[in-house]
């Protein structure tokens, strides 16, 4: 146990005791009385059932929460990296093989403890509230190919990032960086046709009076829709949601189910002109550059302390590595990725407002205003949020906010 050992436990300790302060602000505003600009969103028995709602949650993620922290400091205290890091050596000599059974046993080891938290959020929470349409063969079949895409995509990179290690030495993180920069645009171009596609179904939108309206929008604003798609949400929940992705050519729209289910025309050509308002503004773009350009910043300071012997140690590993390293430096960077991600927020709220602005200069603020109240109604979202919390880790302005933005 050296002084780095000493600050990873101070520094998962206050940031549980930071989360749970901010949770408890945010608790107390479930009890105030609905604001007079959203009082047509709920009825009396409906914002009884949304705060019921937030309440369930509230305590549901102070226990897994909880269970999450004791868990890790257990692991810390009692030398659960060591026996990892031992038990993978004992399947192989070569450093390579070792960092990724290393990480296979803790990333597949934490996912199933914290199945039954995840099992329970759906099929009891969501369940109770109406929002699950899942079934448990689906869930489990998730679960699985997720673990398929994480040991192609992430042992892949592991194994890349450790062979440039060996071979560039401390200069690895340039290599790293180039390679986790072109999966980045890689996956934002080609994420829906190929990833998509494993756990939904995306058809082409049916010609008619919807799809009309939107080639109409798209061609007063001057932004071309060549791919417009509906995903089948509503096999896993009720809750509704749109996006945009791609670049250039492979740029695509993609409209829950449920959106369409839940929305009139008007409105969701206006939540897609809120859309083309990040494009137009080239948020995704700074997103993206800013995320890269963040990334690098992690990987060189990254490079600076992978060779300190301390830095594993100080998560009990006695034989310093690469991947116990890794692990060290990962809760000893949080702290730093705690500050860009405020700062992430605040720019992303800000995007938001942009993005309201362009759709209703651009079409109108009404049919906005009624979408964002109908989505709020239906996932049951807090209408009153503690700024704190808002602060810490909202990336959309509440939806009080932006209403008034939209009638300004």
């Amino acid at each position: 146990m050296n002084i780095l050992f000493f600050t990873i436990i101070a520094i998962l300790v206050l940031q549980f005791l930071v989360e749970t302060i901010l949770d408890y602000f945010n608790a107390q505003h479930y009890g105030d009385p609905i604001p007079d600009a959203l009082e047509d969103v709920f009825d009396a028995e409906e914002y009884q059932k949304s705060q019921e709602y937030q309440k369930t949650n509230y305590r549901f993620g102070f226990l897994s929460s909880l269970f999450s922290i004791i868990l890790t400091l257990a692991f810390l205290v009692f030398g659960g990296f060591e026996w990892a890091d031992q038990l993978a050596r004992n399947f192989s000599n070569n450093e390579i093989v070792v960092t990724l059974i290393f990480f296979g046993i803790l990333t597949i080891g934490s996912d199933i403890l914290t199945t039954p938290f995840s099992y329970y959020q759906t099929f009891v929470i969501e369940e109770r509230f109406g929002f699950n349409k899942s079934t448990k063969k689906l869930f489990f079949t998730d679960k699985l190919k997720g673990w398929l895409i994480m040991a192609i995509l992430g042992g892949g990179v592991i194994t890349l990032a450790m062979w440039f290690y060996q071979w560039a030495g401390p200069n690895f993180w340039l290599y790293v960086w180039g390679l986790v920069t072109a999966i980045i645009v890689f996956m934002n171009l080609f994420y829906s046709k190929l990833i998509v596609p494993l756990f939904n179904k995306q058809t082409p939108l049916e010609e008619g009076s919807l799809k009309s309206k939107i080639q109409n929008y798209a061609n007063k604003v001057g932004f071309e829709f060549q791919n417009i798609f509906v995903i089948d949400g509503s096999k896993r929940s009720a809750k509704a949601n749109a996006y945009f992705s791609g670049f250039g050519r492979e740029k695509r729209v993609t409209l829950y189910d449920t959106l369409i289910k839940d929305l009139d025309e008007e409105e969701i050509v206006a939540v897609l002109a809120h859309e083309v308002g990040h494009y137009k503004h080239k948020h995704i773009i700074f997103n993206l550059v800013a995320s890269i350009a963040t990334l690098g910043l992690t990987l060189f300071i990254l490079s600076l302390f992978i060779n300190n012997p301390e830095v594993s140690k100080a998560i009990g590993v006695s034989q310093p590595s690469f991947h116990a390293a890794l692990i060290g430096f990962g809760i000893l960077y949080s702290p730093i990725s705690e500050v860009t991600s405020l700062v992430m927020n605040f720019l992303s709220r800000k995007f938001e407002y942009q993005a309201d602005d362009y759709a209703k200069d651009t079409f109108a603020a009404q049919p906005l205003i009624t979408s964002l109240k109908k989505l709020s109604k239906n996932s049951l979202s807090n209408l009153t949020p503690h700024p704190a919390y808002v602060f810490m880790h909202y990336s959309h302005p509440p939806l009080i906010q932006r209403i008034k933005n939209l009638m300004a």
